[in-house]
């Protein structure tokens, strides 16, 4: 099988995807960052309860990921054959499905939010703080699964500009109001963390408003009539689950087992939780080039399949698995030299925290090649391809067979720091490459799931 490493139009269809995804995502990770310079300003059991917290919005996200790239599967090879019907049908079904989890988790975190925090901590100040920060992001869970699900599909469809576009309006909205309802600037009330909660509510809220007036304003392929939304059969949503279920499932207890890693941390201590959450924020950015590389080889790996070119598109897994790798060893150097710089920007938080970030960012730093790699395996290729059951026993056994049993090991067993906890999790990502390569090479993942629907 040759590659297409000097393919024009490899690197032209990579750019027109990854880019703006990649902008998005830096956007996105930028203003977090600045969100959580904010938090370290009202100190460590702020940073330790809006990081909690957002373990389980952390959560529910990863679930409407989860239904999204299932969906997305089909949208993309949809798209391949110009099938606009059932792409809204696609569309429909992600929708209610997405809906219905999003008020789930709202109705969770506005009647139990203390029940959720303890599930994490017993620290009261901490526990205090996350439960008023909860009861007011709860309310932003249904905007957001709605954007989410039209997110991904523009993606899907070739239109990965409108999403970018939207984000950098709602993520400026988001840090405008954090800097105006944290401190109580320009006439805002100082709501501190709560503030933090009430600006991602608002930035959600504009978000969804913003890429719904886009698709219908534009009338492009996801601007669908309700009729269209809701044509969807019973024999329809059998083929749709047969392929997406797998990769529902698989974000759903991913997902959960890295809630379990954040209540192993949280068992360290809440110097230990908020080294995590800025290391995690620093990570971001850091992966957002990778993230838009994932995105764009799963679109394209799917376009082809759903055009029935088979061959062309092992040939464009084959080179994603190749240039992953090297962007990975690019990105760790960077991130391994520049974190004593990077950590500057955090020098009001305790000495512990800082030590501790500093030293998971140097983990992070050496497993980021393999982190792409594995992203790339398995949100990349083997999705795209149909191969959602093998991605779903690959990532559950990793995580809950070696990740998840780590980190209570290191956390409670060993009693070692947070950043060799935090290394001993990493093993999961190296068990998780050496069995998906091979799936990869054999070819066993190609897939054309749109065929007889």
């Amino acid at each position: 099988m040759e590659l297409v490493l000097k393919d024009k139009d490899f690197y032209k269809k990579l750019t027109n995807i990854a880019l703006p995804i990649t902008l998005q995502n830096l956007i996105m990770s930028s203003v977090n960052m600045v969100d959580t310079l904010m938090i370290t300003q009202l100190g460590d059991a702020n940073i330790a309860a809006v990081g909690l917290a957002n373990q389980v919005f952390f959560f529910f996200s990863l679930i409407l990921f989860g239904v999204n790239s299932g969906s997305s599967i089909f949208v993309a090879q949809f798209w391949g054959k110009k099938d606009v019907k059932n792409i809204r049908r696609i569309l429909g079904l992600a929708l209610l499905i997405c809906g219905t989890i999003s008020i789930i988790f709202t109705i969770g975190a506005l009647f139990v939010p203390e029940l959720l925090m303890r599930i994490f901590t017993d620290e009261k100040d901490v526990v205090e703080i996350g439960v008023q920060y909860l009861r007011v992001i709860a309310i932003s869970y249904l905007a957001t699964a709605v954007s989410f699900t039209f997110n991904t599909a523009l993606r899907s469809v070739g239109q990965a500009k409108v999403p970018m576009f939207v984000s950098m309006v709602a993520l400026v909205i988001n840090t405008v109001f954090n800097y105006f309802l944290i401190f109580g600037k320009f006439g805002f009330p100082e709501m501190g963390a709560a503030g933090a909660a009430l600006a991602t509510l608002i930035a959600r809220v504009v978000e969804m408003i913003l890429i719904l007036y886009i698709t219908y304003n534009t009338r492009n392929a996801l601007a669908a009539k309700l009729h269209e939304l809701i044509d969807i059969s019973k024999d329809f949503v059998v083929k749709y689950f047969k392929t997406a279920a797998p990769v529902i499932i698989n974000e759903f207890f991913w997902s959960l087992g890295t809630v379990m890693y954040s209540v192993a941390y949280a068992r360290i201590g809440k110097e230990a939780t908020s080294a995590v959450q800025i290391a995690n924020t620093i990570q971001n950015i850091f992966l957002v080039l990778s993230r838009g590389m994932s995105n764009a080889c799963a679109v394209m790996i799917g376009n082809e399949i759903g055009a029935g070119n088979k061959e062309k598109s092992i040939a464009y897994a084959r080179t994603f698995i190749i240039i992953g790798p090297a962007l990975g060893i690019i990105l760790g150097v960077i991130l391994f030299t520049s974190t004593p710089l990077i950590m500057t920007l955090f020098n009001n938080v305790s000495a512990q925290v800082y030590d501790y970030t500093t030293k998971i960012l140097m983990v992070i730093s050496i497993t980021m090649s393999i982190k792409i790699i594995n992203g790339l395996l398995v949100v990349g290729i083997f999705r795209s391809g149909g191969d959602t059951r093998f991605s779903m026993f690959l990532e559950m056994g990793s995580v809950w067979l070696v990740g998840v049993p780590m980190a209570f090991f290191g956390a409670l067993v060993l009693k070692v720091p947070v950043y060799w906890v935090l290394a001993l999790v990493s093993l999961e990502e190296v068990v998780k490459a050496a069995i998906g390569i091979p799936r990869l090479l054999s070819n066993k993942w190609v897939r054309n799931v749109v065929e007889h629907m």
